[in-house]
């Protein structure tokens, strides 16, 4: 059996947090997902176990409090985590946010898809890439 994935998945959307966890399941890919659901419960959940960190993190750009961009500033300040790849997944396509957050350390950004099916054949794709 392949190893299995971990990934944390941050977003104030619950629906979209659960159309993202079907989805992977409907990928068929051996990756396990946390969720958060905002920022500052993403950096906590990481900073509490250091040991046991994510594969990969998914995270929205748009959440109230602190934002996609200090999280993700944030968590390329701690150095147990400076490794990790941080994939932004939210609403927005705007060429300027992309540049924006991949300048601060992104690994990659994914436009949430308008479809289940879309959203699954991206994630299957995404992890036939990075494994």
């Amino acid at each position: 059996m392949v190893n299995s994935k971990t990934c944390l998945l941050i977003d104030d959307d619950l629906d979209d947090q659960e159309i993202f966890l079907i989805a992977l399941d409907k990928s068929g890919k051996n990756v396990k997902c946390n969720t958060a659901n905002n920022a500052i419960q993403g950096l906590k959940q990481l900073d509490e176990n250091p040991v046991n960190i994510p594969d990969f993190i998914f995270m929205d750009l748009n959440m109230p409090g602190m934002n996609g961009r200090q999280c993700l500033v944030e968590i390329k300040s701690r150095p147990f985590l400076k490794h990790v790849p941080v994939i932004v997944y939210t609403t927005t396509s705007q060429p300027a946010d992309i540049h924006e957050m991949k300048a601060l350390g992104a690994t990659d950004f994914i436009s949430k898809p308008p479809s289940l099916k879309l959203l699954t054949e991206l994630l299957s794709d995404f992890f036939d890439n990075y494994s």
